[in-house]
């Protein structure tokens, strides 16, 4: 046979294959006997009815695509060995000509593409923390509401009420809510059940019992519920006002594990709110430092990988949803999914696309840089992870350390400590206050024009 190679876009590689007259009339050869095998034909026992009887019931046509369907993987096969060539995924082929047969294999391969001498350049600038006096004064009244009393009340139902009802809602004979005893607080702005519920209840007192009625969205989850009148039957049973402690000492000694003063009361909320800005900033940094690599770098990968990916992804949709649910298995779990979205399968897969073609640039990226930096993890960081996962959780710690005792989860640990070695990597280069190669700082340009 005779291989013509093509190199194309997306690390993809384009191979067509001759096959000789000879070598097609042995497959046709073979084919006939086992079409011949399985032929019932009136006067001949199976597998003895002449090739000429076989051709005439089965036709020539038949015969010609059960031989070239099994040759193509044996040419395949022999034309990979023959060009050194490792796809990482199936290849999609076409049959050019039948007579003389040629066939095209579109093979995808591993991209290769070298980050070295991007790495030299990646520079981000991280952002400064700032706390804003307000949020920490939102920490302090988030505490009040969380250490307030309720006291029920003889008078309307006003905002920020804790309310004790019994409702029934439903839409065109399908039950939204039936729930006895419901206790719930009604917060401007919050929606209870659907837009309109929570600010029919203002106003209305304890013992009342009335009917609410609200249109269902546009964009309500369930298509069949949109635009329709949902009717809602309410009895308050109690209404109940949250009474809210003064912000000070006395507050501040009985928060938590207690705090001398209210000052360090806020000092401390301070704090949290410091560290969990600098743990949001940190990982946005991180998010951006590879951002800003994969876009110097711009890697190209076959089509299928992002396509393979956002399946993945779908896969993994329909994973949390069956979390959530007890009935049905994968297929049906997203065939009410998509019912519920109003979309194919194909739309659905569409959408996705685009972030499983990010995390493919990423992933490729993140694999060249653990290789050109010789980034690995050992068998002593992996002990010492497992150790800091376990440590302090108790009898849970007990059953992590068995679980990892696995070399399987061993293996998905290692690789988690390879990616974050990486990462910590990256984040190292590009804070570096050194200037890329090529740069001049502030100092440099002001000295050789002072030299």
């Amino acid at each position: 046979m005779k291989v013509t190679r093509e190199e194309l876009p997306d690390s993809q590689i384009a191979l067509e294959i001759a096959v000789d007259d000879e070598r097609i009339e042995k497959a046709k050869t073979s084919a006939y006997r086992r079409l011949a095998s399985k032929a019932k034909i009136p006067g001949f026992r199976p597998g003895k009815a002449p090739r000429e009887v076989i051709e005439r019931h089965f036709g020539e046509h038949t015969i010609l695509h059960e031989a070239i369907d099994r040759l193509m993987p044996e040419v395949y096969k022999e034309a990979l060995e023959q060009e050194q060539i490792d796809p990482i995924e199936q290849a999609s082929f076409e049959v050019v000509t039948e007579e003389p047969l040629v066939a095209k294999f579109t093979v995808p391969v591993r991209p290769t593409f070298d980050v070295s001498g991007h790495l030299a350049n990646l520079r981000v600038e991280r952002n400064p923390v700032e706390i804003d006096e307000e949020k920490v004064n939102e920490g302090l009244e988030s505490l009040r509401h969380r250490y307030a009393t309720l006291e029920p009340v003889d008078r309307p139902i006003r905002w920020n009420d804790i309310i004790r009802a019994d409702v029934k809602g439903a839409v065109n004979g399908t039950s939204l809510v039936d729930e006895e005893d419901a206790e719930f607080q009604v917060v401007e702005g919050r929606t209870i059940s659907l837009p309109g519920f929570a600010e029919a209840l203002i106003s209305k007192e304890k013992g009342s019992e009335f009917e609410v009625r609200v249109e269902v969205p546009e964009d309500a989850p369930d298509e069949n519920m949109q635009g329709q009148e949902a009717t809602y039957s309410v009895h308050v049973k109690e209404v109940k006002e949250e009474v809210l402690p003064d912000l000070d000492d006395e507050f501040a000694k009985g928060v938590g594990e207690g705090f001398d003063s209210l000052q360090a009361l806020r000092e401390r909320v301070e704090n949290d709110l410091r560290e969990a800005l600098e743990h949001e900033e940190e990982q946005r940094y991180r998010d951006e430092v590879l951002e800003g690599l994969v876009d110097m770098v711009q890697p190209q990968f076959p089509p299928v990988l992002a396509q393979r990916e956002a399946e993945h992804m779908v896969q993994e949709q329909i994973g949390a949803i069956q979390q959530g649910s007890k009935r049905g298995n994968d297929r049906e779990i997203l065939e009410r999914y998509l019912q519920q979205v109003g979309k194919s399968e194909a739309e659905l897969l569409e959408e996705v696309l685009p972030l499983a073609e990010q995390r493919i640039r990423r992933s490729l990226v993140l694999s060249e840089v653990t290789e050109a930096e010789h980034i690995v993890a050992t068998d002593e960081d992996v002990e010492a992870e497992i150790e800091r996962l376990s440590a302090g959780i108790g009898e849970q710690g007990d059953e992590l350390r068995r679980l990892f005792s696995q070399e399987a989860a061993k293996e998905n640990l290692r690789r988690s400590l390879v990616t974050k070695k990486t990462l910590d990597r990256l984040v190292e280069i590009a804070s570096s206050d050194e200037a890329p190669p090529g740069e001049e700082t502030e100092a440099q340009a002001t000295a050789t024009r002072t030299g």
